[in-house]
């Protein structure tokens, strides 16, 4: 017995050491336990702007890298955070993959309503997880929308509408440019509508170019249609989704 109680003693020693020694926070059930100095995504939400910001999160999505700047759209269990332009590397992006953990530093600011985290460094650290889309369809003009800010979430049973006018008048289902005045490769901006209420919705052409399958989705929509949707829940002077997946809805 006395052997038996002194091995289960040292068993427990042993996995204590081992928890000690992991790199970065933990994540346990359905939250992420945050290292030291790290904040809570409460935290980070009533934060300042223009203030400095510490977080723990993981890559969902690249969005751009130039000039040794990176654009990537971000998530943890409890909410999503879009670093804009954070110092980078070619050789660093590369290793973002979707999934990947960081540890983010920066200041919080805000553009027409985005909130975002800018002039940011990070730290690659241990751990992995990629968010599944939460159906927000049913939020749609209301105020809790906001507060899924950033997050990976999907749309569904929406009605595509009218974006504009071609040159010969006639209604298009999508445009080139918020105004029209694009050309292929641009970003795509088409208006759906839920209950009476139509959005602009955004294909961000840094995050799906020309030759990915949403970019020729939206190019083949018909005004009318009923779809499906994912995407990222960006803002700009109200909700603008920036749009990763159009499919026919279910």
């Amino acid at each position: 017995m006395k052997k038996i109680t002194s091995l289960l003693l040292v068993l427990t020693l042993v996995l204590a050491l081992a928890g000690c020694g992991s790199k970065g926070g933990k994540s346990t059930g359905d939250a992420d336990v945050k290292s030291e100095g790290v904040m809570t995504y409460d935290e980070y939400v009533a934060a300042a702007l223009d203030t400095e910001v510490v977080v723990e999160t993981y890559v969902q999505a690249k969005q751009s890298w130039w000039d040794d700047k990176a654009t990537v759209y971000t998530q943890d269990k409890d909410g999503a955070y879009f670093v804009y332009n954070m110092a980078c590397s070619e050789a660093d992006y590369a290793k973002l993959t979707p999934g990947t953990k960081i540890k983010v530093t920066g200041y919080k600011g805000e553009w027409s309503g985005e909130v975002e985290i800018m002039d940011a460094t990070f730290e690659i650290e241990d751990g992995n997880y990629v968010a599944k889309a939460e159906d927000v369809t049913s939020l749609l003009g209301s105020d809790d929308l906001i507060k899924h800010q950033n997050k990976f979430v999907s749309f569904k049973g929406m009605t595509v509408e009218a974006a504009g006018k071609d040159e010969s008048g006639n209604d298009v289902a999508y445009l080139y440019s918020w105004d029209g005045s694009g050309q292929d490769g641009d970003d795509l901006y088409f208006n759906v509508s839920l209950n009476g209420n139509t959005y602009t919705f955004t294909v961000e052409s840094y995050l799906c170019d020309n030759t990915t399958d949403v970019y020729t989705a939206v190019k083949a929509l018909n005004i009318g249609d009923k779809i499906d949707m994912e995407g990222f829940l960006y803002w700009y002077e109200g909700v603008n989704p920036h749009i990763t997946s159009v499919k026919a809805a279910k």
